[in-house]
């Protein structure tokens, strides 16, 4: 394990200024650790992952390959699927009043999926890149690959303000994948087995999740397969973890880090 010095030296070292003397107060370290996995599709390119109303909904990437799917949580089987045609390439979901609602990487737009039918009923804009995305309940997070989070009106994708993502004062860029865990923003950092959680108010990282332990149990260890997918089960509290091409979806338990000597 990192010396919690080195792990967020090396999280500044993501951000456009590098990495810099902290400024602020160390920051909690938790571990990831395996109560249970279950079978995932090693051929999901995963980019968005989250469980609504007792059901587990995923979508995945790369041009050709990109879809909105309904999974069992068990098996592991997808229940329902819609492809992400070419030349799109699928990213981060969220539910919305009965809608599925997808972002594509850069082209600028995102669809509107019929929750029960995943008819396509409508499609939305958006500037820049589309990385990921989560719902608190009343409005939309979503990242862009950068440092800033974007606070979106569900109904119209308006932006109603963003926030920067700061890691001891300086910026945290690489924020993929979202989930809105109670009150706060968890996101994996792109290339990383970091989950760092947010304050959605200041965008300030207060805290860090290390997924190495569980990224070595799952054996997907090629370069492109990394920690991506965080699904929060708010009613039955529980968490969960994949990754990009992993054959194992993991429940987790967050412990504190050991310290290095």
């Amino acid at each position: 394990m990192q010396r919690l010095a080195a792990l967020l030296l090396a999280l500044a070292a993501l951000s456009p200024l590098g990495a810099q003397q902290a400024e602020e107060a160390p920051i909690a370290v938790e571990r990831a650790v395996a109560l249970q996995r279950f079978p995932h599709d090693p051929g999901a390119f995963t980019q968005g992952l989250f469980i609504d109303q007792g059901e587990l909904w995923e979508s995945t990437g790369m041009v050709g390959r990109s879809s909105v799917r309904k999974v069992d949580l068990a098996t592991g089987k997808v229940l329902k699927r819609v492809t992400v045609v070419p030349p799109y390439f699928g990213e981060g979901i969220a539910p919305w009043q009965g809608q599925v609602l997808s972002l594509t990487w850069q082209n600028g737009t995102g669809f509107r999926w019929d929750r029960k039918s995943l008819k396509k009923r409508g499609t939305f804009k958006y500037a820049g890149e589309g990385w990921a995305l989560t719902s608190s309940g009343r409005e939309l997070v979503m990242s862009d690959g950068t440092d800033t989070l974007r606070f979106v009106d569900p109904a119209t994708f308006a932006v109603k303000r963003t926030v920067r993502v700061t890691v001891q004062g300086r910026p945290l860029a690489r924020i993929n994948e979202l989930e809105w865990v109670d009150g706060e923003v968890l996101a994996n950092i792109w290339m990383t087995d970091w989950i760092v959680r947010i304050d959605p108010a200041s965008g300030k990282v207060v805290g860090v999740i290390d997924l190495s332990q569980i990224h070595r149990d799952s054996g997907a260890l090629g370069s492109d397969q990394v920690a991506n997918g965080i699904a929060w089960d708010a009613k039955a509290r529980k968490l969960y973890v994949t990754g990009k091409e992993w054959p194992w979806l993991y429940e987790v338990r967050l412990e504190p880090a050991p310290t290095a000597h």
